[in-house]
């Protein structure tokens, strides 16, 4: 089934991919509740460590990994939203160091408003992921909706002596971050009509490509934490593993790779409203920025990459296999975690 003429899906939607998220800040609001969670001995991974996903004891060493994630259209092709929000929603699997299992779809979709083929397009592309990495898309929930929404329930599995955290960094490790960051600058240029004829597509191939590294990344005892980067930027997930940890961060911005030269992107303005929003829920954390640092370091990502702790004996064995999976640029840490003293800013910008 195809679309007889093109559809702008953006142009349905106020937000855009994980852009649309509720600021961390707002989020805590919402999650607070004076009543106590039931206690559940299996339930290794649950929402008090803002952590990927959660994880239940299985028995026999295994654990289950249940994650969700949906959003609004990031790009107007409804085939590579579909991709694109499909390997977003399978990268919290891969961030716990797991391997999907299955996935379920959610569909919102204003069928009066665009046509339902787009949403066979947006179908067609989740497919496509999960025929790439071998699992079933098993079905899924679907409503009438004012604005196009999409994403995956995942369930996957882990060894459980191979989970991987966000909170249990410790003191000494090397970070790593395994895409380049600014996918939020770049589709919010397309949206103001400003995207240079170079750039056309970064974003989109840069999101639709999966984090299945994850899974062998985790076998590495020197890894002690891992997560991956999405819509609260990389400062604000390096915040939630610093926090989780108690430590700190000192991280070089020179170090980090960006989807394309932004310059001139964000000397027009093209900045992502989950920007703002990210930096008032955090900033008060971070050390001393410029405005380009802001703008880059707090940019919502959409399928961003995985932000790792690797031990100093562990470095060795993570750039081999960073070369080994065609992720060589990346090999170059970004910064390091240290003991976090009071008074002192939870991450630092060199």
């Amino acid at each position: 089934m195809k679309l007889m003429e093109p559809i702008r899906l953006t142009q349905y939607s106020h937000g855009a991919g994980c852009g649309c998220k509720i600021s961390p800040k707002i989020l805590d609001t919402i999650l607070h509740s004076a009543k106590p969670s039931l206690p559940n001995k299996n339930l290794i991974v649950g929402n008090e460590s803002k952590d990927d996903a959660a994880v239940y004891d299985i028995g026999g060493g295994r654990g289950l990994i249940s994650t969700t994630d949906f959003f609004m259209p990031i790009v107007d092709d409804a085939f590579k939203f579909g991709k694109i929000a499909s390997a977003n929603a399978i990268s919290d699997v891969y961030a716990m160091g797991g391997t999907p299992l299955m996935a379920i779809a959610i569909l919102g979709w204003p069928i009066n408003t665009v046509p339902i083929e787009a949403a066979h397009q947006v179908m067609e592309g989740a497919r496509e992921i999960c025929n790439e990495i071998g699992i079933p898309l098993a079905g899924g929930h679907s409503i009438d909706c004012p604005e196009p929404v999409f994403g995956l329930a995942v369930t996957g599995m882990i060894d459980l002596k191979y989970l991987k955290r966000n909170d249990t960094a410790t003191e000494g490790c090397l970070l790593y971050l395994t895409k380049p960051i600014g996918v939020g600058i770049l589709t919010t240029a397309e949206k103001k009509g400003i995207l240079k004829k170079e750039h056309e597509g970064l974003a989109a191939n840069n999101m639709m490509k999966l984090n299945s590294v994850g899974a062998k990344l985790s076998l590495i005892n020197g890894i002690t934490a891992m997560t991956d980067v999405t819509g609260f930027g990389l400062l604000g997930h390096l915040k939630e593993m610093c926090e989780g940890s108690k430590l700190s961060a000192t991280v070089n911005s020179e170090k980090i790779k960006l989807v394309a030269d932004l310059n001139d992107y964000i000397a027009q303005k093209a900045i992502p409203g989950g920007t703002v929003r990210n930096w008032d829920s955090y900033g008060d954390k971070i050390g001393p920025l410029t405005e380009k640092q802001k703008a880059i370091l707090c940019d919502p990502q959409t399928s961003g990459g995985l932000l790792i702790a690797v031990t100093p004996e562990a470095k060795n064995e993570v750039e081999t296999l960073f070369k080994k999976e065609g992720l060589a640029e990346y090999i170059e840490p970004i910064g390091v975690l240290q003991k976090h003293k009071t008074g002192e800013p939870l991450i630092t910008i060199l």
